[in-house]
C-alpha cells in the first residue's frame, strides 16, 4: 500500500490545509459536465458561465431618494425653485429640466436630463400653492452626482457581472433577474458517498442494544454535502469486516467523492485504511495534529467507469459526529467545491472577540464548538461546554469552531484569555 510511513511525524494544520488547496486546483482544472436549471432551483449551484449585462445597468440615470431632481449649483444657492413637473419610479424619463427649477422625483426612478443632483425631500422648505416652489435649506449645499446613480455606473451592456464558478445564492439570482434571465447554465453537483462503518451503529429508526447507537453523522454528512454544493448518497452501514469494507466500497467507486465515517483510529477494528489499499488507494494524509479530528485520512484510488485517467478522493472521517464535522469543513468542503466548479474553495474564518477563555493543548490546533453572537463592530464568541467529540446536543448549541492554535499555550499559560481577538471556523 502507498501511504506515509506510520513513523513520520503528523502535520499540523497550515500543511494539510495546503496540501488540500493543491488538490483541489489541481481537481478545478477538470470542469464538471453542465445543464440548465430554472432561475428558482440554481440556488447553492456554480455558474458554469459568465452572466453579462444585458443593457446597462442602471439604463438610466436613476434617483436614490424620494425629492427633487436639480441642478446642484442652483440648488445650493438657496433661492426658491419652481417645481416644473413630477415623475414616479416606472415612469419614462423626462426633460429637459428648465433654468431654475426642480422635478419632483421618487425613489427608483429616472433624472430628468439636465439634471444633476437630487434633494432629498426632507432638506427642503416647500412654499405656494398654484405654482409650488422649493427651497434647499441652508446652510446645507448640494454636489453634482448626490443621491443620483448615474447611468452604467454599475455595468456596461455586455460586461461580465458575474464570473464563471460563482457560487449561486440570493443576491445571485437577483443580479440573473435582472438580466431577463429565467434560466442558468450550471455546472452538475458532483454525487458525494457517504459510508458510515461500526458494528456499533443501528440505523434511525431502530432501537438501539445496549452498547448501539444511531447512525447520525451519516445524515449530518449529507446536509453538509448538500450546503456544500453536492448530491449526497448515503450508502449501507458497513461493519467492522473485510468483507463489507470491501463491498461498500465497490459500490461507492461509482461517486465523485467518497467520505467514510469510523474506523480510521488505530484500534483492533479500525480497518478502513486497510481497505482502501486493497483498492489501489494512494494515501496523502494519514493523520493531522488538530483536535478533534486528528485521525483523519485522506486518499486517492482508481475511479471506476471509462475515464480511467481520473482518480476518486477518498476521506476517511473519525467516527464521533463532532470530528466528522470539523474534518469536513476543514478538508473535504473544500474538495468538494473544486468538484462543483466553484472558486470559493473555502474553508470560511472570521475574527471575533474571546468572552470567556479557553484552554489550549500542546502540539494540537484546536476546534471547539462555539457561539458567536455576530452583533457590533467584532462578534462575541464562546466556548460551548462539550463532553468530547461525540457530544451531539453541544454541537448542535453551537454556530461555529473555536480555532485556538497550536502554539497558543507556550505564550498564553496553556489558555486563550478572554478578550482577546480569536479566529472561528464558520458552520
Amino acid at each position: 500500500m502507498s501511504r506515509a510511513a506510520p513513523t513520520a511525524p503528523l502535520p499540523g494544520y497550515e500543511e494539510a490545509a495546503a496540501l488540500i488547496a493543491a488538490h483541489a486546483a489541481r481537481l478545478a482544472r477538470h470542469r464538471p459536465p453542465v445543464e440548465t436549471v430554472p432561475l428558482g432551483k440554481a440556488s447553492g449551484r456554480a455558474l458554469a458561465e459568465p452572466l453579462l449585462a444585458d443593457r446597462d445597468q442602471p439604463p438610466f440615470p436613476r434617483s436614490t431618494r424620494d425629492g427633487f431632481a436639480c441642478r446642484a449649483a442652483e440648488a445650493s444657492t438657496h433661492r426658491p425653485l419652481v417645481v416644473a413637473g413630477a415623475t414616479r419610479a416606472g415612469d419614462a424619463p423626462s426633460g429637459p429640466l428648465p433654468r431654475g427649477a426642480v422635478w419632483e422625483i421618487m425613489t427608483g426612478a429616472p433624472v430628468p436630463s439636465g439634471a444633476d443632483a437630487v434633494i432629498m425631500l426632507e432638506h427642503v422648505e416647500t412654499a405656494g400653492s398654484c405654482t409650488r416652489t422649493v427651497r434647499l435649506l441652508p446652510p446645507r449645499t448640494l454636489e453634482k452626482g448626490e443621491n443620483v446613480v448615474a447611468r452604467a455606473a454599475q455595468a456596461r451592456k455586455g460586461e461580465k457581472l458575474l464570473p464563471a464558478g460563482a457560487a449561486i445564492a440570493a443576491a445571485q439570482i437577483a443580479l440573473a433577474a435582472s438580466c431577463g434571465c429565467d434560466a442558468l447554465r450550471v455546472y452538475l453537483r458532483p454525487r458525494v458517498a457517504v459510508l458510515a462503518t461500526g458494528d456499533e451503529l443501528v440505523p434511525i429508526r431502530s432501537a438501539p442494544a445496549p452498547g448501539q447507537i444511531r447512525n447520525s453523522s451519516s445524515r449530518m454528512l449529507a446536509a453538509m454535502v448538500s450546503a456544500a454544493g453536492g448530491s449526497p448518497w448515503i450508502l449501507p452501514i458497513a461493519r467492522d469486516t473485510a468483507r463489507s469494507l470491501d463491498a461498500a466500497l465497490a459500490r461507492a467507486a461509482a461517486a465523485d467523492l467518497l467520505l467514510i465515517t469510523g474506523g480510521v483510529s488505530a484500534g483492533k477494528f479500525d480497518l478502513v485504511e486497510a481497505a482502501l489499499a486493497r483498492t489501489g488507494a494512494r494515501f496523502h494524509l494519514t493523520g493531522v495534529r488538530i483536535q478533534p479530528g486528528k485521525p483523519l485520512v485522506f486518499a486517492e484510488r482508481p475511479r471506476s467507469g471509462t475515464n480511467s485517467s481520473r482518480t476518486q478522493c477518498c476521506f476517511g472521517l473519525p467516527g464521533n459526529p463532532v470530528s466528522s464535522a470539523v474534518t469536513f469543513l476543514l478538508f473535504a468542503a473544500p474538495l468538494l467545491a473544486a468538484l462543483a466548479g466553484r472558486i470559493d474553495r473555502g474553508p470560511r474564518f472570521a475574527l471575533a472577540r474571546l468572552s470567556a477563555e479557553a484552554k489550549a493543548k500542546p502540539g494540537l490546533t484546536r476546534f471547539l464548538p462555539a457561539a458567536c453572537t455576530f452583533a457590533g463592530p467584532l462578534p462575541t464568541v464562546a466556548p460551548v461546554p462539550w463532553e468530547g467529540s461525540g457530544d451531539l446536543a453541544a454541537m448542535a448549541c453551537a454556530n461555529c469552531f473555536l480555532v485556538v492554535p497550536e502554539g497558543a499555550h507556550r505564550s498564553s499559560k496553556e489558555r486563550l484569555e478572554a478578550g482577546a481577538t480569536v479566529s472561528i471556523l464558520l458552520i
